[in-house]
């Protein structure tokens, strides 16, 4: 396996425990190539008539340290290597997870939740395989094999008989490089497959809720089984194949057991060589078929981890979208403006531009409300703000620096984003409020809840605050999800909040009541509200309305009223429905 990216890292820092593991290994197959010999010396004694009781117990006791020195050197060799291995295991994942968290949205947005796993189970865990369990293997095997082979040479067998016994193994050589490249090919197609279906695992448990309401089960299990079918399918393309090289390996062994059988009878009938030398011939090529074997088995493996870490090196080769510029300065939101001037862009998986020509000045502990129909491009504002994806150079600039020449760091951890899905993780409520404040105190906690108007609904839970959700949140409502998610915002205190549609899952009241509260307390703090109801923009001290990528009004509430458009149009719409809805 050839490997720039995730093995040469790892065996520059592990390469002396190979190497030790190696020694032993050499040791232990010197020291097993010794046990035909010494057959073989006991059966020429005894056909002498020379044995004695007292050469019994001394043969007897050296096949004993023959076999205790080959357990014991072995056996740690085998160990060092395995522990090499789940040393790699650790570290490739960390390093995995690490190079996951650099990568950009675009990269999520092509790849699904399942895929990654798929990287993290199943690939790891074959390379890892490979490299300890098939290392070791490799390792005994072909020591074993070639002490055999010297001790054969050494103990007075002809090299003729020698060369002829073990001639079916040069052919090992061109299996492999026949099938090696086939087993390769198939194994990508199966853990592709098995990537694939963890996806669709992942979606359907997901939604699993609304295919119960809608009682589409059946039409599950049909989409689930097409994923399962592609698995068996090359699964059982990869077996055939590898099934089959795996079995012309023994018989090779058995060829040369056969030519060793015939030739080295006929020599022992002849007197060319000594039954001692015919019963240790026999016992090193027996002894050279389990090897074989066992290098048939690591060749496949290898051959299999091979498709394995063609994965992981194109993902670790996968550079991030967002990338932080050598000279980077700390950005400072609180008394620095952000000025948008002629802002263009185009997502990189569309023909079409999602903002046409923003220009836009947010001056400190300004409140702006962004309004406009689906796809306007209000969120995407929002992301090149975050640098969630990369606005064009010289269309954001923040404290008169360009947004691209600021610190990620620096910039993401002074604005509190409050997304529309309220994601929260399966722990405690305390601890999804305190995320971005992990030294926050149980006061500071508390009224951030108070302030997202959660704490009453939290109080009400027999745990409180140490209520345990589940994924995703589902313990709570989706209207307690976002106010959940809201606290975890203002629990920051961040000198720009952006709440992005944040509070579309609650009551009309609840939402006056937590805006009022947000005003209040981000006095002098720059707060960027998107809705889509126009009640909860009227306190902004400028308002901005979307259409089709651009801003076709701007002003305070009651100036847009005031004017023909599409934000009188929407107010009108929703003023009227509420007053349907308090008729009833």
């Amino acid at each position: 396996m050839k490997s720039n990216g995730i093995l040469k890292p790892f065996f520059r820092e592990s390469w002396r425990l190979y190497v030790s593991s190696f020694t032993l290994h050499a040791v232990a197959g010197i020291i097993f190539a010794c046990f035909p010999k010494v057959l073989g010396e006991f059966t020429d004694r005894l056909q002498a008539g020379e044995l004695t009781m007292q050469d019994v117990a001394h043969y007897s006791l050296l096949l004993l340290a023959i076999g205790a020195g080959n357990a014991v050197i072995g056996g740690y060799g085998q160990y060092l290597v395995m522990y090499v291995g789940r040393w790699f295991e650790f570290i490739t994942r960390r390093q995995l997870f690490a190079h996951f968290s650099e990568l950009s949205e675009r990269f999520y947005s092509q790849n699904g939740v399942g895929k990654m796993l798929s990287y993290f189970m199943n690939d790891v865990t074959n390379v890892r395989e490979s490299i300890s369990r098939g290392f070791n293997q490799m390792m005994a095997s072909t020591l074993l094999l070639f002490s055999c082979i010297g001790a054969m040479i050494v103990s007075g067998i002809p090299l003729y008989l020698i060369a002829a016994s073990v001639c079916p193994l040069v052919l090992i050589a061109w299996i492999v490089t026949r099938f090696g490249p086939a087993i390769r090919k198939r194994s990508l197609k199966v853990q592709e497959s098995l990537g694939a279906m963890t996806e669709a695992a992942e979606e359907q448990f997901g939604g699993i809720r609304v295919t119960k309401k809608f009682a589409v089960e059946r039409i599950m299990i049909a989409r689930f089984g097409i994923y399962v079918d592609r698995i068996r399918d090359n699964q059982l393309s990869l077996v055939r194949l590898s099934s089959f090289f795996q079995a012309l390996v023994p018989f090779l062994g058995a060829m040369s057991l056969m030519i060793a059988l015939a030739l080295g009878g006929y020599l022992a009938m002849t007197g060319t060589i000594t039954l001692g030398n015919f019963v240790a011939l026999m016992l090193y090529i027996r002894l050279l078929i389990n090897p074989l074997e066992q290098i048939g088995n690591v060749i496949n493996t290898v051959q299999r981890s091979s498709a394995s870490l063609q994965r992981l090196d194109d993902l670790v080769a996968v550079q991030p979208d967002i990338v932080e510029a050598k000279d980077a300065v700390p950005a400072s939101l609180e008394q620095g403006e952000v000025v948008i001037q002629g802002l263009t862009f185009l997502y990189p998986e569309s023909s079409q531009p999602a903002l046409r020509e923003i220009d836009l000045v947010i001056k400190p502990g300004m409140t702006v409300g962004v309004v406009g129909r689906t796809g306007s491009g209000k969120t995407t504002l929002v992301k090149l703000l975050l640098r969630t994806y990369e606005p064009p150079i010289g269309t954001v600039r923040v404290g008169g620096k360009d947004i691209r020449e600021l610190t990620l760091d620096s910039l993401r951890s002074q604005i509190a984003y409050v997304p529309q899905d309220g994601f929260l993780f399966s722990t405690t409520i305390r601890e999804n409020i305190a995320f971005p404040k992990r030294e926050a105190g149980q006061q500071e906690i508390e009224d951030a809840a108070k302030q997202a108007r959660i704490y009453d609904n939290i109080i009400e839970f027999p745990d409180r605050f140490e209520t345990k959700l589940g994924e995703r949140g589902v313990t709570l409502s989706g209207g307690q999800r976002q106010r959940t998610s809201l606290a975890r915002g203002l629990i920051k205190q961040a000198p720009v909040m952006i709440l992005d549609d944040s509070v579309s899952a609650v009551d009309a009241v609840t939402e006056t009541g937590i805006l009022r509260t947000i005003q209040e307390e981000r006095q002098g703090k720059t707060t960027i509200i998107i809705a889509n109801r126009i009640s909860a923009l009227k306190h902004a001290d400028l308002i901005l309305v979307f259409e089709g990528g651009r801003i076709v009004q701007r002003g305070q509430h009651e100036q847009l009223l005031a004017e023909p458009g599409l934000y009188a149009t929407l107010h009108a719409i929703q003023e009227e429905g509420s007053r349907h809805a308090a008729g009833h």
